[in-house]
């Protein structure tokens, strides 16, 4: 079979047999972030929402702060992430239109083409939470995982978590397994919150929970003297 490198640009995993049967265009992996990315937005929306209002502070001596021009309304960065878009695309002849995307503006494209390719009702709402909701759905999911697009999709999303994640400085933790890699035996297993696979830096290889745990359970047995 023909080897079939995953479209996403920081990926570098081959597609597996098992992938290319599916019809897949993205590896497992790779569909597997774009699902927590989708489901652990509307959680950041939630400390979004919160982050509003610009902080403030006075002068340290009691008195009103003295600001040279007049202040934001709030933080322009959170209002540019929690700022609408439009259903359709914006004609924009003269170059008006700058500046990073809102949740929405990135979401709304992608729940469109989906939509259209295959005669869907869209969304009843556009607010952020509720795109990312309905494209975390099984059906959208598994649409998008064998689209030409994929890569790009996933793309897309990796850079909007990424700003949103820098924005309200919430990040899933990282943290080390104490079990031995499987593959290499070294121990540089890690898994990151919500994601379905534990990763070991030193083969790169990727392991479910259920694969760990059978693992275990070999090296426990190969290692249990014999009751004879």
């Amino acid at each position: 079979m023909t080897r079939t490198l995953c479209p996403a640009a920081t990926c570098t995993r081959v597609l597996n047999a098992a992938e290319q049967d599916a019809g897949q265009t993205l590896c497992t992996p790779c569909v597997d972030l774009i699902g927590v990315w989708l489901r652990e937005l509307p959680l950041q929306i939630t400390v979004l929402e919160g982050s509003r209002q610009r902080e403030s502070s006075g002068d340290g001596t009691g008195g009103r702060a003295v600001h040279r021009t007049a202040p934001l309304p709030g933080r322009a960065d959170v209002l540019n992430l929690l700022g609408p878009a439009p259903w359709t695309p914006v004609q924009d002849p003269h170059g008006d239109q700058h500046g990073p995307l809102s949740i929405s503006g990135v979401l709304i494209p992608w729940v469109r083409l989906i939509t259209e390719e295959l005669r869907w009702n869209p969304p009843v709402s556009l607010a952020p939470d509720d795109l990312a909701v309905w494209l975390a759905r099984p059906r959208p999911m598994t649409w998008a995982s064998r689209a030409p697009w994929a890569g790009d999709y996933r793309d897309e999303l990796h850079e909007l978590m990424g700003t949103v994640r820098a924005t309200t400085s919430l990040r899933p933790r990282r943290r080390a397994v104490a079990q031995p890699c499987p593959r290499c035996d070294s121990l540089t297993l890690t898994a990151v919150d919500h994601q379905l696979y534990t990763e070991c830096s030193t083969c790169e290889s990727m392991y479910t929970r259920g694969e760990l745990a059978l693992a275990a359970r070999i090296t426990v047995a190969t290692l249990r003297p014999d009751s004879a």
